[in-house]
């Protein structure tokens, strides 16, 4: 090694003699790079896992998705029949406007915008009871996914699991492995 170190020591003062000094910085760098790398370099095995797909695809997030929307279902329908309301009503009141006195459509009108402030804070409500019930299902499933993902880890002797990458290789893609770990 030292011998490797003399020759880069050598090549440099040549490059000086030379005024190159890009060359200069280049072999500096080489030379530290070799004195500070390991002697025994060692491959780091790396997976991927994608948590979008799990959440997605796995056997429980699918049962899941299902319980939520067999539980919301109702209030769903309720919205629906609301917003179906307000629309037939608003159509009436476009068809009515024309013959009906100015207090009629005042109040009318009133009523009209008191329903959509109505369905609009119940959709609000919908959507915030859904989301919370959603992610309490889902943290469980990321729940196991953890343990399924670390007990692969130490099955396979990962050094590194990367959850969420913007480009991956399928040679590293251990996602299929944790989805049978979750059962599906």
């Amino acid at each position: 090694m030292k011998s490797q170190f003399v020759l880069q020591v050598s090549a440099l003062t040549r490059s000086i003699a030379r005024g190159n000094r890009a060359l200069v910085l280049a072999a500096a760098l080489g030379a530290s790079a070799m004195i500070a790398a390991p002697v025994h370099a060692q491959a780091t095995k790396i997976g991927f896992v994608s948590t979008e797909r799990i959440l997605r695809d796995s056997k429980p997030a699918k049962a899941a998705q299902a319980k939520i929307e067999a539980e919301f279902k109702r209030r769903d329908d309720e919205l629906q029949k609301l917003a179906t309301s307000l629309r037939t009503q608003a159509q009436k009141f476009d068809k009515d406007a024309p013959v009906l006195s100015e207090s009629e459509r005042v109040k009318r009108q009133r009523q009209l915008a008191d329903l959509d402030s109505d369905l609009q804070r119940k959709r609000r409500e919908f959507q915030e009871d859904f989301n919370r019930r959603r992610n309490e299902e889902f943290s469980s499933i990321v729940e196991k996914a953890d343990a399924a993902i670390k007990k692969i880890a130490e099955q396979q002797n990962y050094d590194l699991i990367i959850q969420d990458a913007v480009t991956v290789s399928p040679k590293v893609d251990i996602t299929d492995q944790v989805m049978k770990a979750l059962g599906g």
